[in-house]
């Protein structure tokens, strides 16, 4: 796998979407047998994967059984959750006590790691001691927004790997230096990204917004730059992003990644059921069998505009933005997101197109527009 290629599946069935994704990067090729294999997911707290806050279980699971297939004995997860919460109650809740006994891995508690100090730089980092002695290392992060960096992803997912006085110590310094830092301290070997139902707006859960996708890379850089156009960001709203490729973690250029889509065909019409802060935005929305992938990029390309505060100057009506397969070749005005509504006046092509292409869109077509009486 190329360091430029990100590989997306699509679906609702994370076990095996997982298991298509492993198949064609085909990691073992580049891991000796008896090599020791890390995974990392986000349990930040103890809430359900369907929250939007936590990596589901059925991808640990899956990767657990893709290498166990082919002789790897040697796997383990760890994670430390955010300050004030315990890990061992976020690896119950979140279900990774049961998959831990049910497939002989071991869970490691990194609160309670050894710790080794890192120079990157400028910075001293404490970094726990287990992610460094593992031979084969894989971020699963959840693609998600975060109250203070904005977007939460490959990059800041690491910081799980520290222990809670250098947490406390990443704040003091405003997150973006140390986390661009981390990545050269502990580098990574595969990111795995749950994009499933990540939360809208806050690391903790709350709003998940429906996305059906996972992908993968190896270069966490490119991954988190191209995470954020998922969430209608700039590569420049996410500094330590830009920090982390002059530390040589990775390319921050989208334009040169490879984004290869395995499983297109899985982009099928779904059911989203929405939090109460999802549906004041859904109500713009005329929604005829979309699939997750492309509602999602528009719900969270409307909470970008809501947040900058242009959302009300587009004067959007109800249900004047159509998305879905609902709308293949009908013609006629109309705002149309995504390439089933190619056939309306004004139409943003993709399948599915970014949140950050939407969001574009829409504030540079505003135009369109007309006043509502």
């Amino acid at each position: 796998m190329r360091k430029n290629q990100i590989n997306v599946v699509y679906g609702d069935n994370p076990l095996n979407m997982v298991e298509l994704l492993l198949q064609t990067i085909k990691p073992e090729e580049q891991i000796p047998k008896g090599a020791r294999i890390g995974l990392k997911p986000n349990l930040v707290l103890g809430k359900p994967a369907s929250s939007g806050a936590t990596t589901h279980p059925e991808i640990v699971e899956g990767i657990i059984c893709y290498f166990q297939a082919r002789g790897y004995e040697d796997l383990c997860i760890m994670e430390s959750s955010w300050v004030g919460e315990k890990t061992e109650r976020a690896f119950e809740v979140c279900g990774y006590r049961d998959l831990a006994e049910n497939y002989q891995v071991k869970l490691i508690n990194l609160k309670k790691d050894a710790t080794v100090q890192r120079q990157v730089g400028d910075l001293a980092l404490t970094v726990c001691s287990s992610p460094l002695e593992v031979d084969y290392l894989i971020n699963l992060p959840v693609l998600k927004a975060h109250c203070q960096t904005k977007l939460t992803c490959a990059l800041k997912n690491m910081k799980g790997c520290v222990p809670d006085s250098e947490k406390r110590r990443f704040h003091r310094l405003g997150l973006y230096k140390p986390i661009a830092h981390l990545s050269a301290a502990l580098p990574v070997d595969l990111v795995i990204v749950d994009g499933i139902c990540g939360d809208l707006t806050f690391e903790e859960g709350g709003n998940p917004v429906p996305m059906g996708r996972l992908f993968a890379g190896t270069d966490p850089v490119l991954i988190d730059s191209y995470a954020a156009s998922l969430l209608g960001l700039d590569v420049l709203d996410v500094p330590y992003i830009s920090m982390a490729a002059k530390l040589g973690s990775g390319k921050a250029e989208l334009t040169g990644a490879e984004i290869i889509e395995i499983n297109p065909e899985e982009k099928t019409p779904g059911t989203f059921r929405l939090s109460s802060s999802l549906q004041a935005l859904a109500k713009y929305v005329d929604e005829r069998q979309a699939c997750s992938a492309c509602y999602g990029s528009l719900i969270h390309a409307l909470h970008r505009l809501e947040e900058e505060g242009n959302l009300d100057s587009l004067g959007l009506g109800e249900k004047e933005i159509k998305i879905g397969q609902g709308f293949r070749g009908n013609s006629g005005e109309g705002i149309g997101i995504g390439a089933c509504t190619r056939s309306l006046s004004n139409s943003l092509p993709g399948c599915p197109p970014s949140a950050r292409e939407i969001k574009n869109f829409l504030s540079s077509h505003s135009r369109w527009l007309p006043p509502h009486k």
